[in-house]
């Protein structure tokens, strides 16, 4: 059976390629395997080394639910390049809309997230996308997201 599925991971730095995100802020340590157009799998290494464990909780570490959202986020920009192509330097994804947003279990130091991301339609640089983040097969959160394109103006 073929399928359009790319079975060859990307690793950390062909991702830092991809998105301008970095530590703190980049969520996406490698993608498993990316089907253009349609969906991608990614994950993320979560360590009690993680800047927002020092106050997220002190006592009881727990990752904040709208980190593991941007990381979905992040996924789903991964899922936008590599079905539509590089994006210009003058051009950023952004958050549009998130809606459905649910968290059902806590991620703590030492789980490691996977991500889900399923595009269901893109128009006019406006990708909307299921998402759905597990840890040991079981949801931890899902949302639906819209990510839009925008060409920045660096004249100002």
């Amino acid at each position: 059976m073929t399928t359009n599925t790319e079975l060859t991971q990307i690793n950390i730095l062909e991702v830092m390629r991809m998105l301008p995100h970095r530590y703190p802020f980049l969520l996406i340590d490698r993608v498993l395997s990316v089907e253009p157009a349609k969906s991608l799998t990614a994950i993320k290494n979560v360590t009690i080394n993680e800047e927002f464990f020092t106050g997220h909780f002190a006592e009881y570490p727990v990752m904040p639910g709208v980190l593991i959202v941007e990381a979905m986020a992040q996924a789903a920009g991964i899922l936008i390049i590599k079905s539509f192509g590089e994006r210009k330097s003058n051009e950023l994804y952004f958050f549009a809309g998130i809606d459905k947003a649910r968290f059902k279990r806590q991620v703590i130091p030492g789980d490691q997230l996977v991500f889900e991301i399923t595009l269901v339609k893109m128009t006019r640089g406006v990708g909307k996308f299921v998402a759905v983040a597990k840890v040991d097969g079981q949801v931890a959160a899902e949302a639906e997201l819209l990510i839009a394109k925008k060409e920045l103006d660096f004249s100002i």
